[in-house]
């Protein structure tokens, strides 16, 4: 499953060491409004400020400490100005994602503006030295201008650095696919290809490896598991038990074998399950409370979207799988579901999670006990991977909301309708343009600049519908 953790960001403030005979206070100053930075992001961000670099020493020591603690990213303040000449050599070294933080002291020029606060507040000439010395170094930089006590830096600071920290881990991730939906074009790409700019290992199982873990699962474990069942959902009185404890015993299976084999995120294909022979269901219910553990996970051995579920659990605290069923014209929207699976913990909190017995033809087994819920209505974010061979990647992003619609009586799985903030017939042109897949990972909130971020890191392209 995914590591969730604050990020872990090193400070590096930089200033000249010119004033330190005649105003050696400033030091001390400088050192202070670091700490003040460190303290205002403390909350949201693990950070590690070792005291000003005063020298190209300095500076390479900080940087290389940095990347031999494995941070998720270097933050540059220009406490003073600094010439640019001594980064150069640190960039050469340097692994780790950089923030140009373009701050200062005091948010404005006072009437009783003198020489010791323009001295102090001189961060912007040696900001642009430094940028300059980024850009020529090929460094991947974002920049940041902006009142530093502001809501608004912290939150862009934090979205950054959300994005560093899941930039880092997805390149830690494993994924096991478990066959491929033949023919389905929009989910494949060259895997080496996949590791070395996205991230995440993906290696080709086969499903007989999880049944040797079926076989293990003990009967207690299965009550275990039934009893957190019960204490998440509405189990529907028809759902047979003995169907409830097979899906039970097969989540149990599955995340034995990806613990066991030291995996992060799965994509299996239904057709798999039968072609094996010892199946009787499919992956339904393990799918739904693997996500909800913090998995990444996609159907039909789809790498592109189970990673971007797995980034969004690290983003936004919570990926869900999902795809476009049918538009709505009346509404503005698009119905988004799948053929069973969802991360319940998107679910709205003011109607029931159900448990149901589910008849299903895909896969040709028996019935699969399946989640029936809404997601939360709200903002939200959904986001494609797509594969382009003449540039390698593009992220597709479309920011919009959930709506709070009524229950559709009918719909046997996880349901809802998402409504882009530029209008269903807009979005789905520009979407369908862009090679937009036809699977989706999406995630509660307004959290566009957090994945255009990522997206900036791993160096890719972008575009927003």
């Amino acid at each position: 499953m995914t590591n969730k953790r604050k990020p872990k960001i090193g400070l590096l403030g930089i200033m000249h060491g010119l004033y330190d005979e005649s105003q050696p206070e400033i030091t001390h100053a400088q050192e202070k409004f670091a700490s003040d930075i460190v303290n205002k992001l403390k909350p949201e961000i693990d950070i590690d400020f070792p005291g000003a670099a005063k020298s190209r020493e300095q500076i390479e020591a900080i940087i290389r400490e940095f990347n031999y603690k494995q941070y998720d990213g270097i933050i540059i303040v220009m406490l003073l100005y600094s010439p640019g000449f001594r980064l150069v050599r640190a960039l050469e070294e340097n692994n780790l994602p950089v923030l140009m933080a373009n701050i200062q002291p005091l948010r404005t020029v006072t009437s009783d503006w003198d020489w010791s606060r323009l001295t102090t507040n001189q961060g912007i000439h040696g900001a642009q030295d430094t940028a300059n010395m980024l850009l020529q170094a090929g460094t991947n930089t974002s920049v940041i201008t902006e009142d530093w006590q502001s809501d608004s830096f912290v939150s862009y600071v934090k979205d950054w650095s959300l994005a560093a920290l899941t930039a880092a881990e997805l390149k830690k991730m494993r994924i096991a696919v478990f066959g491929r939906m033949k023919g389905m074009g929009d989910i494949v790409s060259d895997e080496g290809n996949f590791q070395r700019v996205i991230g995440p290992e993906v290696n080709h199982e086969g499903i007989g490896q999880v049944y040797r873990c079926f076989e293990e699962v003990s009967q207690k474990e299965i009550d275990i598991q039934i009893a957190e069942d019960r204490k998440n959902f509405q189990i529907s009185p028809t759902l047979p038990v003995e169907n409830h404890a097979y899906a039970a015993r097969l989540q149990i299976a599955f995340e034995k074998f990806l613990q066991n084999a030291g995996y992060n995120g799965f994509s299996v294909n239904f057709d798999s399950f039968k072609e094996d022979g010892r199946f009787k269901q499919i992956q339904m219910l393990a799918a739904s409370n693997m996500m909800a553990k913090g998995y990444g996970y996609a159907n039909e051995g789809d790498i592109h979207s189970c990673a971007l579920v797995a980034a969004g659990h690290l983003l936004a605290g919570e990926g869900h799988f999902t795809e476009m069923y049918s538009l709505d014209f009346a509404r503005d929207s698009a119905l988004m579901s799948h053929m069973g699976e969802g991360n319940w913990r998107i679910a709205r909190k003011d109607r029931p999670i159900k448990l149901i017995d589910r008849p299903l033809e895909i896969g040709g087994l028996e019935n699969p006990p399946t989640l029936v819920f809404s997601a939360q209505p709200g903002p939200a974010s959904m986001v494609s991977l797509v594969s382009i061979a003449e540039y390698g990647y593009q992220l597709v992003i479309c920011p919009g909301t959930i709506l709070d619609t009524e229950e559709l009586q009918a719909v046997p799985m996880p349901y809802f309708h998402f409504r882009p903030d530029s209008g269903i017939r807009n979005a789905m042109d520009n979407w369908l343009l862009l090679g937009g897949t036809h699977h989706e990972a999406l995630t509660l909130g307004a959290h566009s600049r957090r994945w255009s971020l990522w997206a900036d890191l791993l160096d890719i392209e972008r575009a927003e519908v």
